[in-house]
């Protein structure tokens, strides 16, 4: 079995004051420029998403023993029933009952804004991911699962679906160690629960500023940081500062190491590989990338190792750029270092193109963008949203909006809660949480699907709507992907619903929504201005089309670098530091000199969510690629495409191979020469 689960700030209150052109947005426009009603408080508390017990921070540990205690009678009914079909969907119901506590804590401890909400959340996922380690490793529910998949004459009954998912869950069963004796399960048991703590701490610790003495910095820039007392907090690599002093203090401070976080992430390697080793595998990245589209390590380094020489020109050519872009602006130094990376893309792009955030962001409000996707989303598969009245206790914050998502001829397909805006306590991450999964019940309903997708938008004013920059833009389309995934993805099973798929595959959606961002035939149709609702200029967004293959390569490279990084730790003990491969790798796969004293792969969290599977977002975008300029690029909002977009990858979740999903969608499987040259041509196509 496997959970798929990926102080009190005040909030914003002023509301936009919609101009008077606002008759001409539509409603999915105004839900997001406009004023939200307040929720009623005089009415019942019905707990968050709808979840009684979770009116207050001690629910739960009331849902935590509910779920817990028909975790006990389901574990009963799979150990004493026939084998059958009955089998699977009792695993799916105890599946399905622990992530609904699990996922939605998952959410609560980084997202809601109060810490007794965040800390209780943190408790319930790690003893419901304790409990689903023990069921891992329970050699007589395994042993329920077994006599089904042995059993031909009841197999040949079960449709495939059944049987697919029946597979699955023996897979879980064996990456966690039901095979092996009962000291070694006890040791896969205790290995698995310390990666729970040591993932918490590592996660935790990595978005944690660090702090210098005021007097450290010279003092014309401390201003430009946060101030506390004697100190100066830094919590962030301020990438896009214009001073260079600046990046630079940032740079060097926020990643200086932590002398016990390094200590941290040195023992949840080792605790992965010692868990890997344990239940039979070479390495973790072997363990970790089994049943993924590459399947094993080797590919995926081959994978990074050909596109690194297929771009070396082309990121040799960008760092170039960039270095008479510093060179221009009379820098203190010509060497281009790691702090520049992104400043200077930004300023060559800027420079060549005039991609200046301020002359776009009144054109992609918060409202015309939604009202985008609302578009894009009708025409390509008859979806559409709806702006739902939250009732009182069912979000964490008074800014969040509530969308019904519906089918034109299917109906409600799910919910999606918009966590947009920034908050004291909120992280600076844009993420799709799945809330609870969609499955077919008992009783013949359709249980629907319900996400979270957290952003860090500024907040709208009193008089100006919530404006976004065209990476902001970008992002939010990215993780609409996500939540359209989850949305369509309407599985007979919770197990494989939506995203809980192959993690190189469930970037594909979110990768490919970056091409519809970024296409003028679409942004066109929304990008307004907020006040005149006037198109967004031609010339404007000819550039900001354009704009999107400058220093590209060397944007890429990076990726490659941090991919490699990761497949690295992964891999086979190196008896030596993590800083010191970091080094190694920047040097081999990166080309910008690594900065003594610094510890970037401590604010690398994800490690966590992706370990060994980073490379992930490079595949994902090489299929994401391959499939825009085959079936979208002509006509993006080509509904024929849209269906069988939906038909042959987003329905599915993980009960389809995720290769033949792509052999699908694109007649073919790709190579993995065919989808570097997609990354590659990527960077050499006019997007026009």
């Amino acid at each position: 079995m496997k959970l798929a689960c990926h102080r009190f700030g005040s909030v914003v209150k002023n509301t936009p004051t919609i101009s008077r052109y606002a008759t001409t947005w539509s409603s999915v426009v105004e839900a997001f420029n406009g004023q939200q009603r307040r929720v009623d408080l005089c009415k019942e508390d019905v707990g968050l998403f709808g979840v009684p017990e979770l009116s207050s921070p001690a629910g739960f540990k009331v849902a935590q023993q509910k779920a817990l205690r028909k975790t006990e009678l389901l574990v009963a009914t799979a150990c004493s029933n026939p084998p059958g079909a009955l089998t699977v969907e009792t695993f799916d119901q105890l599946s399905d009952s622990l992530c609904k506590v699990a996922d939605l804590a998952d959410f609560v401890k980084v997202g809601h804004p109060d810490p007794a909400f965040r800390k209780a959340a943190e408790k319930a996922c790690i003893n419901i991911g304790t409990a689903v380690e023990k069921l891992n490793t329970n050699v007589d529910l395994c042993m329920s699962l077994k006599k089904l998949l042995e059993n031909k004459e009841v197999l040949e009954t079960l449709d495939p679906d059944t049987r697919k998912v029946a597979e699955l869950l023996m897979f879980d069963f064996e990456i966690s160690g039901v095979h092996l004796d009962e000291s070694k399960r006890g040791k896969a048991v205790s290995l698995n629960v310390n990666l729970l703590d040591l993932n918490n701490e590592f996660l935790n610790g990595s978005l944690l500023p660090n702090r210098i003495e005021k007097k450290a910095l010279p003092e014309h820039i401390r201003h430009l940081f946060s101030i506390d007392g004697k100190s100066i907090q830094i919590g962030s690599l301020h990438a896009d500062s214009p001073n260079e002093l600046v990046r630079e203090a940032a740079y060097k401070i926020f990643l200086y190491p932590n002398s016990s976080l390094l200590h941290c992430l040195d023992d949840l390697l080792a605790c992965r590989n010692e868990l890997a080793k344990l239940v039979g595998y070479e390495t973790f990245a072997h363990r970790a990338l089994k049943r993924t589209m590459v399947e094993t390590p080797e590919t995926v380094m081959k994978f990074l190792e050909l596109l690194t020489v297929k771009l070396s020109d082309r990121t040799a050519k960008d760092f170039n750029l960039m270095r008479d872009m510093k060179m221009k602006m009379n820098s203190r130094s010509t060497d281009l270092m790691p702090w520049d990376h992104p400043y200077f893309s930004s300023a060559v792009r800027t420079a060549r193109y005039n991609i200046d955030s301020s002359l776009y962001s009144p054109y992609f409000s918060l409202g015309a963008c939604m009202g985008g996707l609302n578009m894009l989303f009708s025409q390509l598969l008859g979806v559409s949203f709806q702006n739902e009245q939250p009732m009182a206790g069912e979000v964490w914050s008074e800014d969040v909006r509530k969308l019904a998502v519906f089918h034109e001829t299917e109906g409600l397909l799910g919910y999606i809660y918009c966590d947009f805006f920034r908050r004291p306590d909120k992280p600076h991450q844009d993420c799709h949480f799945t809330i609870q999964g969609g499955r077919l019940k008992e009783d013949g309903e359709y249980q629907h699907p319900l996400v979270v997708l957290m952003l860090s938008l500024p907040p709208p004013t009193h008089s100006t709507p919530t404006l976004l920059t065209p990476g902001m833009m970008e992002n939010l389309f990215h993780e609409m992907g996500h939540a359209m995934h989850s949305m369509l993805g309407r599985t007979r099973y919770q197990h494989v619903t939506g995203t809980r798929c192959s993690t190189d595959f469930a970037e594909v959606p979110s990768v490919l929504m970056e091409f519809f961002a970024t296409d003028h035939q679409v942004v066109r149709k929304f990008a307004r201005h907020y006040q005149t609702g006037q198109p967004l200029p031609k010339t404007l967004l000819s550039c900001l089309c354009e704009s999107k293959r400058i220093c590209g390569a060397a944007d890429t490279q990076l990726q490659i670098f941090y991919a490699a990084l990761d497949q690295v730790y992964h891999g086979k003990p190196q008896n030596r530091s993590t800083t010191d491969i970091l080094k190694e790798m920047q040097e081999k796969f990166y080309g910008l000199p690594y900065v003594p004293n610094t510890a970037w792969q401590l604010r690398f969290s994800h490690l966590i969510g992706y370990g060994a599977k980073y490379y992930s977002y490079l595949m994902s975008r090489a299929i994401a690629s391959m499939i825009w300029r085959q079936c979208f690029q002509k006509d993006p909002f080509n509904r024929e495409m849209g269906e069988r977009y939906r038909r042959e990858m987003l329905a599915h979740g993980g009960i389809k191979e995720p290769m033949l999903m792509v052999q699908g969608m694109l007649q073919r499987s790709p190579t993995i020469e065919e989808l570097v040259d997609a990354l590659v041509a990527d960077l050499d196509t006019d997007t026009m």
